[in-house]
């Protein structure tokens, strides 16, 4: 019962059924890279149908007792087991600069850490897929005019192409959550570099949802706009109408205004 215990710690519910397992699994396209990277593999229920795919399989998981039967279970398979936290782990000293896929099923508290980290590694990271709460999966996946639209979706989507694929039930998991899961899928653009000073990128986006019932005048009032740049018709607009390239064509207004991070 350890393991639960701790697994209820993180917020993991164990998924116990194999055809939701195998189809998470299969969400992985294959190409563009030949490693993955689970992450909170738990008892393997994913693991055991990533082993039999053409790739070099690395479980990243923080549960000692998880960890054991892992490594019991696991000792004659591809499969390469870290004992550590995601969150705080080097990947280099996995990967080296080789491309790898991320794939697991969430822990739902820490889920959009995990995606803001793998935003950090996306250079190497061609494909990302696995099982959220349903609402982030929406909210990763959305498209401008949405109420659930906000930071995690345009900075995700300004990189990675993004997929809601399917929603599970809570009653394939045990102790079932209280709300639905979904499984999703990120492919990365073939051109992910952003036209724009990525750093104004990231402060202009989190900025305007902060307020985001709030034209962006008023919104980015910290940045010091000028008089001119506050006349230009984008800046009537609210945060939840921009688009991923509305909002690339915003921070290059800003930057042109002499705008920069260090305001």
């Amino acid at each position: 019962m350890g393991s639960v215990r701790a697994k209820k710690h993180l917020g993991q519910h164990f998924l116990h059924d194999e055809h939701i397992a195998e189809k998470i699994g299969d969400t992985l396209t294959l190409r563009g890279y030949k490693k993955v990277l689970e992450i909170g593999p738990g008892m393997g229920v994913l693991t055991k149908y990533l082993v039999k795919k053409p790739l070099e399989v690395t479980a990243m998981e923080l549960d000692y007792d998880s960890v054991a039967y892992l490594k019991e279970n696991y000792a004659l398979t591809n499969l390469h087991i870290v004992e550590a936290d995601f969150l705080k782990y080097d990947l280099s000293q996995l990967f080296g600069d080789s491309p790898f896929a991320i794939i697991g099923n969430f822990p739902y508290n820490i889920s959009t850490q995990i995606v803001f980290k793998m935003l950090e590694w996306r250079n190497q990271v061609p494909e990302f897929s696995g099982m959220f709460q349903k609402e982030v999966a929406q909210r990763i996946c959305e498209q401008k005019g949405s109420k659930v639209y906000g930071i995690l979706s345009v900075l995700v989507q300004a990189f990675y192409d993004a997929e809601y694929l399917f929603t599970v039930k809570p009653g394939v998991f045990n102790p079932p959550p209280k709300v639905e899961s979904g499984v999703l899928r990120l492919i990365r653009k073939e051109d992910y570099s952003l036209p724009c000073d990525e750093g104004l990128f990231y402060k202009t986006v989190k900025t305007a949802f902060q307020q985001r019932r709030k034209t962006l005048r008023n919104s980015l009032k910290t940045f010091n706009l000028s008089e001119k740049l506050k006349e230009d018709a984008i800046f009537a607009l609210r945060p939840e109408q921009l688009s991923v390239s509305d909002f690339i064509t915003l921070t290059q207004k800003l930057e042109s205004d002499g705008i920069s991070t260090h305001i």
